[in-house]
């Protein structure tokens, strides 16, 4: 396919439409092949776990996604400049698609629709590689795309799903038997090192969290404890969850708070570890060395500290953070902005949880990752942010 043409817009909306009455039709059968999948799961990896699961609900979530994605403006073509040159020269520079997106992640199955979906309506060809632990889910789900296209009398080699073993990825990553374009990898930090690694062409780093909320000393305590079991525990696998929480040693009735904030966690199963002046509460652990402030948990764990002001939170998250999200709880505006301008991540909230970093929560519809680097996009990447951009030169001979 290295000299196919990009196919219309009309062509890819079809293709979306029609894997989306298919995905319809087919939710029995996509549940059968998902509850194979959990049956067959013997980890104890608790975010592995809860990615895995493919309800109907979720499944109304993958059509009403391949709705929306039909139903966008299309990506490509966009103009981004237009230059007349002295010379006569008219210079274009437009939007246009990578070429072919492989996609590395684990479990989640939903990933083999709605992020390959909107890497399909950016007009690129989508290579899958899913973990072994949803298997089924995802050949059912590909099966469902090859019909798709199939139907629209289009290639079925615009969704390809790679069947490899771990051994047999990183030879394909080293040296692909094909021209990949861009890898995203979507899971944790182990499969995100693995692909950086071994990838031969450009990767864009996602997903990675260990976010940050900072009670400010002159935070709504009643807002800060609601923000932070939101972020803790709507959702422990999601890469929006919070993994640590920053208190100034200047907050009013500070040791009150604590102790609602440690009952609250406790009620919910989260283990909660501390730095030395933390460590004193009951039920707080004290953490064993730096490197936890490193840590993304993915799991029912929290770590609390003590800074003296927003500059000490500021330099912390800044050295141990993903570059995902973060968090000031703060009655002082100002204080709020100089927080959020200072802080280095995708995303600063004043007030509010980290789980809306979400492509479908800021407006995009969708996501195809939540990007941490700064090249070439950051922070959720929708279907306006999956394209690069080629220059269109007019002349009638010009010559330099």
């Amino acid at each position: 396919m290295s000299t196919r043409k990009i196919l219309t817009a009309s062509q890819r909306n079809n293709v979306l439409l029609c894997m989306a009455t298919l995905v319809s039709e087919n939710k029995e059968e996509l549940l059968k092949a998902n509850a194979l999948d959990i049956s067959n799961y013997k980890g104890d990896d608790l975010a592995v776990y809860d990615r895995l699961i493919v309800d109907a609900e979720k499944v109304n979530e993958m059509v009403k996604s391949l709705h929306q994605l039909a139903d966008d403006t299309d990506p490509l073509g966009k103009k981004l400049c237009d230059f007349k040159h002295e010379n006569g020269l008219k210079i274009i520079n437009k939007t246009a698609p990578f070429g072919t997106v492989l996609i590395i992640y684990e479990s989640r199955p939903d990933v083999t629709v709605e992020a390959a979906a909107i890497a399909f309506k950016s007009g690129n060809k989508i290579v899958l590689k899913g973990g072994k632990e949803a298997i089924n889910s995802n050949l059912k789900l590909v099966d469902l795309w090859h019909k798709a296209l199939s139907q629209c009398n289009i290639s079925t080699e615009w969704v390809e799903y790679l069947k490899l073993s771990r051994v047999e990825t990183q030879g394909f990553l080293e040296n692909p038997p094909q021209k990949i374009d861009l890898i995203i990898p979507r899971g944790g930090e182990k499969l995100i090192a693995f692909v950086k690694k071994n990838a031969n062409c450009p990767v864009i780093v996602s997903g990675r969290g260990n976010n940050f909320v900072y009670v400010d000393s002159e935070a709504d305590v009643a807002i800060a404890l609601q923000i932070i079991m939101n972020a803790k525990t709507a959702k422990i696998s999601a890469c929006n969850a919070v993994d640590k929480v920053l208190v100034n040693a200047s907050l009013p009735n500070k040791s009150a708070f604590l102790k609602a904030l440690v009952a609250k966690l406790r009620a919910s199963n989260v283990t909660i570890f501390g730095d030395e002046k933390m460590s004193s509460l009951e039920e707080v652990t004290l953490i064993e060395n730096e490197d936890v402030w490193y840590e993304e948990f993915l799991d029912y764990k929290i770590v609390i500290g003590q800074v003296a002001n927003s500059s000490e939170a500021i330099d912390k998250i800044n050295t141990y953070g993903g570059g995902h999200s973060a968090v000031i709880i703060t009655t002082d505006e100002k204080e709020a902005e100089d927080f959020m301008t200072a802080v280095d991540a995708a995303a600063v909230y004043h007030n509010a949880s980290t789980r809306f970093t979400d492509g479908g929560q800021f407006g995009l519809g969708g996501e195809l990752a939540i990007s941490t680097d700064k090249l070439h996009h950051r922070g959720p990447m929708g279907l306006q942010h999956l394209v690069t951009n080629k220059w269109y030169i007019f002349g009638n001979g010009q010559t330099r």
